[in-house]
């Protein structure tokens, strides 16, 4: 029997097992959920095996940041390619691990994206976003899906939830934020009650900016002297997207839900490309479509068994365009279509044993397309399978384990398994210190990205292997007078044929390879704290640093053997500080600073100074007001206004990310928002 059509019969029985549960036994089970505003504090290390990083709710407001992008800069461990302005591409990579190995969800569903293999986290706001999670190794409970057990670490993307107080039917909200380089961005979103646990939340929002930013462009020759020293405005930056989302949100029981969310992206940006010899291109654009449609169910059964069902459909759609006559003409289409189904369940055995199966399917389809030449479209598709086992064990507040297999089919390919094993101890249940500790691997076949999208084409790529050790040390201590958080962690990875990516004079084109095995090692400090003051006034703090080795070990004879892998860098941290103040009818005031810094590195394989990529820092600094403005409603609702303004760079630091890729200087951004 096809070993496809045989998965799918086991996702078919198990998905029989599940709904075998008599009307009269749901009935009985039924209880009416009324969508409050709730929070809800915890013990965050009594929980989680591994403590993740978080941003959310005002944290993530307060954060100089237009997108996703670049609120995961503040976490410690990442490392993001920026390729300069609103426009420009922007991935993470995580613990040197590669782009390919991290995983990103929206709303519980792993995010696809055919252009370059890698999703470009500058497309998502933080307008619509509730919280940003970031995992090394994975999520600390086992109820998840199977492919969540497959990567090496994951980015969640959370968006805000519809939330209404008693005899509340609708909320509105509209925001307009400008800058410089002729920024505009105006936003806007309505959350609908359209019954008892039932509603609908829209939002939708404009970006434009021309890309026009001046940058220093310095080149000095190992010798000392000056090749290139000029001032100039980047060209063919310019972006206009749109992004429009729907949710429809159902609880039904206190413990049951689903909910369906639709999202649409379409952009047109200029691709200013990379500045070699002092030349400035100017003939690449570059269109998008990211549509997708995911489905989300979830419930309780008796107290002990938990089922998820997610199901999506996405297609994306890319159009590159060349026209730098410099450069070999391209004018391709790109399709990707995927259809993802996936089902998880959890069963609680014993207050402290828990179990829980997994099986995911995935079906995609790339159609690529040269319209410059007179020739069919090349089409390839493939088969993904997932089938996960978990287990977990909590004996009583001191240790806490868990341990996990996952097997992935692809195609044809043999079968791949995967363990991972995580610990998590805490000596004296009375204070808030747990020891944490995981060993994983994880496996990635190459993407069709990867296979097809290169100038060349590189179909000889063999799969890649990671194994992941870690260990950590997580502090936490809340009072009256201040809160602390601390977490400071050791890992070492080892990777084996790993495949890297790296611009190829063209951002859309890229060179891929197999470096063979690299050795990762890192340190991960990081550190939240609170400081509650007299006249309502908070003072916060968040630092992150990390130090880290990735060295490649293939070849003793290679030139490069030994030597840091492209793009990273030893040391790397971020700062922010915020003074906040709160009146007494709840108007807040606040200040925040944030600092980045990136050391140096090297862009290619050999660490010679010809490679060398200086560091860069910048300095951000914002001013914002939250005011509350009563109103005649009757049910004593009241606008609430808000204004911020944001200088990033503040300093006019000239620096790149990705080396002949100039970034902006100073810039300004102000932002007026609405809420009823």
């Amino acid at each position: 029997m096809n070993k496809h059509i045989l998965f799918i019969l086991i996702f078919a029985l198990c998905a029989r097992s599940v709904f075998a549960v008599s009307d009269a036994e749901l009935d009985s089970l039924y209880n009416q959920f009324q969508i409050e505003e709730v929070e809800v504090t915890a013990r965050a290390l009594a929980k989680d095996v591994i403590v993740p990083q978080t941003l959310k709710g005002a944290e993530l407001k307060r954060l100089n940041a237009l997108s996703v992008a670049d609120a995961l800069r503040y976490f410690a461990g990442v490392q993001l390619k920026d390729y300069g302005g609103v426009g420009g591409i922007k991935t993470i990579n995580i613990r040197s691990m590669g782009s390919q190995h991290t995983a990103v969800y929206y709303n519980g569903v792993q995010l696809g994206n055919a252009q370059n293999g890698q999703v470009d986290l500058g497309r998502f706001s933080l307008d619509n976003m509730e919280e940003i999670q970031l995992f090394n190794g994975q999520k600390s409970d086992i109820f998840q899906s199977a492919r969540e057990f497959g990567a090496a670490g994951n980015v969640y993307l959370t968006t805000r939830k519809p939330y209404f107080k008693t005899g509340e039917r609708a909320h509105v909200h509209a925001q307009i934020r400008c800058g410089s380089f002729a920024l505009a961005n105006p936003n806007v979103g309505v959350d609908v009650k359209l019954a008892e646990g039932l509603a609908l939340t829209m939002d939708a929002e404009y970006v434009y900016s021309n890309g026009k930013y001046p940058f220093r462009y310095r080149r000095v020759l190992p010798t000392g002297e000056t090749a290139y020293d000029t001032t100039a405005i980047r060209q063919n930056g310019d972006i206009n997207a749109v992004r429009a989302e729907l949710g429809l949100h159902h609880y039904y029981r206190t413990t049951g839900f689903w909910r369906i969310h639709a999202y649409n992206y379409w952009s047109e940006r200029g691709i200013p490309g990379a500045i070699v010899n002092n030349v400035w291109r100017n003939g690449e654009r570059l269109w998008d479509r990211n549509s997708f449609v995911q489905a989300q169910w979830q419930d309780e059964w008796f107290g002990r068994w938990n089922t998820r069902l997610l199901v999506k459909y996405a297609n994306d759609y890319t159009h590159y365009i060349n026209y730098d006559e410099r450069l070999l003409p391209s004018n391709n289409e790109y399709l990707q279509q995927e259809v993802y189904l996936s089902l998880a369940n959890k069963v609680q055995i014993f207050k402290w044993w828990d179990v829980s199966l997994a099986y995911d399917y995935q079906y995609n389809t790339l159609a690529r397309e040269n319209l410059l030449l007179d020739a069919s479209p090349e089409y390839f598709s493939r088969h993904s399978h997932w089938l996960s086992a978990a287990t977990a064990l909590n004996i009583k507040e001191y240790l806490r384990m868990q341990a996990s297999v996952l097997m992935t089919v692809v195609d044809n390919d043999k079968p791949r398994v995967t363990p991972g094993v995580f610990l998590s101890f805490r000596p004296y249940p009375a204070i808030d210190l747990s020891i944490n500790a995981f060993y994983k691997q994880s496996y990635r076949y190459p993407t069709f990205n990867d296979l097809y999208y290169t100038d060349l084409g590189n179909a000889s790529l063999r799969p890649e292997l990671a194994r992941q050790h870690s260990v950590e040390i997580a502090y936490r201590k809340v009072n009256k007078a201040y809160q602390l958080n601390f977490a400071a962690s050791y890992y070492y990875n080892r990777v084996t044929d790993k495949i890297i990516a790296y611009p190829k004079g063209q951002q859309f084109r890229w060179t891929m390879l197999n470096l063979g095995t690299v050795k990762i090692n890192g340190v991960d400090a990081k550190a939240d704290m609170s400081f509650y003051l007299p006249l309502r006034f908070v003072l916060r703090g968040r630092l992150n640093y990390t130090y880290q080795t990735a060295i490649d070990v293939t070849n003793p004879d290679d030139t490069y053997y030994g030597h840091q892998i492209p793009y990273i860098p030893w040391h790397s941290g971020s700062v922010v500080l915020g003074l906040d103040w709160q009146s007494k009818r709840g108007d807040h005031y606040g200040l925040n600073y944030s600092f980045i810094y990136v050391g140096e590195r090297y862009s290619q394989q050999e660490n010679t100074i010809y490679n060398y990529v200086q560091p860069w820092y910048t300095h951000d600094l914002s001013l914002y007001g939250e005011w509350i403005v009563p109103t005649s409603d009757v049910n004593q609702r009241a606008v609430w206004l808000k204004a911020n303004i944001e200088i990033n760079n503040l300093l006019g630091q000239d620096y790149e990310v990705i080396q002949n890729y100039p970034m902006p200087k100073q810039n300004i951004r102000c932002t007026f928002a609405v809420r009823y």
